[in-house]
């Protein structure tokens, strides 16, 4: 079972919404199930919770066509399910997510940049999704930073802000590591130092951090790791 972080976005074979109880052991008999017909869990969530119940979504990879129906079969025998529904994976429907994260006027620009730009190449078939979250203090800029590498489908953050440094250089440091790839506006602090690409033009960065993403752009970011633009 895999968390639902790692790099690899593609879609996933077999999604379910499965309507169960709310109480202690739920998913550990959903998952025994899907355990004994070999599935292996790409993506887990509790997407919804009453008083009534739960609503757990799964993403599973190695399920055959013909062993979907049995799957689904078995999970709906357990006294704990109420009902199963199949449904598009969000890898499907949302693709890739690119962060971006900073001052309120940077990251206006920047989002400006990437949704055009992802626009651009979710006509041709692609699915890039860009989210947002305007953030100032050292403290928060780098705890969202380093909270990048634990969203599902997240490959790229844009860091736009007019000073950055210190933790927050640690913090992109560490993503990095993990694979996620880190654009930063050209600015004052360390944070540029760090990043794998820094441009100038937060419209330019919004464009450019989809590109690098993109798996129908000729931009290869393993040839732009260090330069200013």
């Amino acid at each position: 079972m895999s968390e639902g972080t790692g790099r690899d976005v593609h879609s996933a074979a077999l999604a379910l919404m499965i309507r169960t109880l709310d109480e202690p052991g739920v998913l550990h008999e959903l998952t025994r199930v899907i355990l004994e017909h070999r599935a292996n869990i790409t993506y887990v969530d509790i997407a919804e919770r009453r008083r009534d119940g739960s609503t757990v979504y799964f993403e599973l990879e190695d399920v055959a066509d013909e062993a979907v129906g049995v799957l689904i079969g078995d999970l709906t025998t357990l006294p704990i399910v109420e009902s199963v529904e199949r449904a598009p994976s969000f890898a499907r429907i949302y693709g890739k997510r690119i962060i971006v994260v900073g001052g309120g006027a940077q990251v206006g620009q920047v989002v400006i940049g990437a949704v055009a730009e992802a626009d651009r190449h979710n006509i041709r078939g692609e699915r890039i999704s860009i989210d947002t979250i305007p953030l100032v203090g050292e403290e928060n800029l780098a705890a969202a930073a380093r909270a990048v590498a634990r969203l599902p489908r997240a490959v790229a953050l844009v860091l736009a802000g007019s000073l950055m440094g210190g933790e927050v250089a640690r913090a992109v440091y560490e993503i990095r590591e993990k694979g996620i790839i880190v654009l930063s506006l050209n600015m004052p602090g360390s944070v540029p130092e760090a990043a794998d690409l820094v441009v100038t033009d937060p419209v330019q960065c919004g464009v450019m951090a989809v590109m690098a993403v993109s798996d129908s752009a000729r931009f290869d970011i393993r040839r732009q790791r260090g330069r200013r633009y």
